[in-house]
């Protein structure tokens, strides 16, 4: 029986987050406007009106070339792609095509070993083919009682990124999309939301035989606003062709659409070609010049790569790759705790797991951005110190977590104020277990026949009556001492 692999390419268009549309002065960001509420003459098409260029979609198309590795060109043109939409109210869209603001690059996937068939993991390198701006055309909406065409995100700002077909599996395809949309968000250009549509994904899947280097015919799957929807598109693509191929049938060239509630991809038409689109030159738009002088402005300040900062954390701070990924999800985070890193100067991976496990959980459940936080790194860093001296214990440690959250105050500022610091007093503490001893001789009985494991919960008793501040490990001698 012959093996198949999958050749997948991805062309994602990407919203950039500009305040104005990228040829007329309308708010870009629609969402949540009523339909046709956002438009003017410029971005419906209306006769006689001419577009001006947002200088602002420039400079964030060379920030993503950059990221992306890709090689930013110094003219690049803009081009009529004509096709006759409902939503498309001028008969073409003005886009780029054979010379387009960036050629190449690439992005490399850390794939994880739950996404490897070995178990290993491995890293694929996707090259970019190109990098083009374009504007947004409308969109048609159905309520199932009328159809509706809005025109407010037409002349939205986009971003074209076309892959070359160097994916092989569903996963790899959806490791792609993850790694995108954080690379987005890190550089600032987007908020790369698919379910609002700032990013959005077609897939040209096709298959070979395991090995063969040709491409074979393929198909392009649309309407998917999800990663995981993306996933399962190509995935049943991949079995379509699959059981196509083996019972002799040949490929044909669809377009196709995946529906999220039914979850089966439908036929929509044959697949249009580039000749289709009768590319020529906009007329109405000069040359895009982008001088060395301009693109060093523009790249001022460039940040360090996700990739390239997880990896550095992983050898700078010795962290595991699970905390070096964590840390560097958002750009934000990663600099939040390089900055208590700095001011703790103790063990990173110490930082690492306060913020991962206490941090992050306040950052979650209240909707907190980490640039923004009343608890700074420096107090995160303080109360660490303030643990390692024993003057709090870990329990008081996490609370104060969420008091110098709501009180902007500093940990020690806080302990002090409200009598936080942990007792350590001796005769104290064996004062409460000589308490808690005579309370529980059914517990004290259970623990002198056999049951140490016991001994957690008399700790517990213990920091309950003492209000959590007890030291922990004082504690448990005296109680060890007690109860022999």
């Amino acid at each position: 029986m012959t093996a198949y692999e999958a050749v997948i390419g991805l062309e994602t268009h990407i919203q950039l987050n500009t305040l104005t549309k990228i040829f007329c002065a309308c708010k870009a960001d629609s969402w949540e406007d009523a339909p046709n509420s956002n438009i003017c003459p410029v971005c419906t098409g209306l006769p006689g009106v001419l577009p001006v260029l947002n200088e602002r979609v420039v400079e964030k198309a060379v920030l993503l070339a950059e990221a992306m590795h890709a090689e930013v060109q110094p003219v690049s043109y803009f081009d009529r792609k004509n096709y006759f939409y409902p939503d498309l109210p001028k008969g073409y869209q003005i886009s780029q095509f054979d010379m387009p603001i960036a050629l190449g690059g690439s992005l490399e996937l850390p794939i994880p070993a739950a996404a490897d068939p070995q178990g290993k993991g491995y890293v694929r390198t996707v090259r970019i083919h190109k990098l083009h701006i374009e504007e947004d055309a409308g969109k048609t909406k159905n309520d199932g009682r009328e159809r509706q065409v809005d025109f407010n995100r037409c002349g939205v700002p986009l971003v074209e990124m076309v892959t070359e077909p160097d994916l092989r599996t569903a996963d790899e395809a959806a490791q792609y999309l993850i790694r995108l949309r954080q690379l987005l968000r890190w550089i600032g250009i987007s908020e790369a939301d698919m379910e609002k549509g700032n990013l959005r994904c077609d897939a040209n899947v096709s298959i070979r035989p395991a090995g063969a280097t040709y491409l074979n015919e393929k198909t392009e799957i649309k309407n998917v606003n999800s990663i995981d929807s993306v996933r399962e598109a190509i995935r049943k693509e991949i079995e379509r062709q699959t059981h196509e191929v083996e019972e002799g049938h040949a490929i044909k060239a669809w377009t196709l659409e995946w529906d999220q509630d039914a979850g089966v991809l439908r036929k929509m038409r044959s697949k249009e070609t580039e000749a289709d689109y009768r590319y020529f030159r906009e007329p109405d738009l000069l040359p895009l010049h982008i001088s060395a002088e301009w693109k060093a402005a523009i790249l001022a300040g460039f940040p360090e790569r996700p990739l390239e900062r997880r990896a550095r954390f992983m050898r700078e701070y010795s962290l595991p790759e699970y905390d070096a990924d964590i840390l560097t999800l958002e750009r934000a985070l990663s600099e939040y705790f390089e900055a208590a890193v700095k001011a703790y100067g103790g063990d990173p991976k110490k930082v690492s797991n306060w913020l991962m496990n206490d941090v992050l959980r306040m950052v979650n459940e209240q909707g907190l951005n980490p640039a923004e936080m009343r608890l700074t790194p420096q107090h995160l860093a303080e109360l660490l110190k303030l643990v390692d001296a024993g003057t709090i214990n870990i329990t008081t440690g996490k609370a104060l977590l969420q008091l110098v959250q709501d009180s902007g105050k500093a940990p020690a500022q806080l302990v002090e104020e409200q009598g936080l610091a942990q007792v350590r007093d001796d005769a104290a503490i064996r004062a409460v277990c000589q308490k808690i001893i005579a309370d529980s001789p059914n517990e004290v009985a259970a623990y002198r026949g056999g049951k140490e494991t016991l001994m957690g919960w008399f700790v517990g008793q213990v920091m309950r009556e003492m209000k959590g501040k007890a030291d922990a490990k004082l504690a448990k001698d005296v109680l060890a001492g007690l109860l022999k």
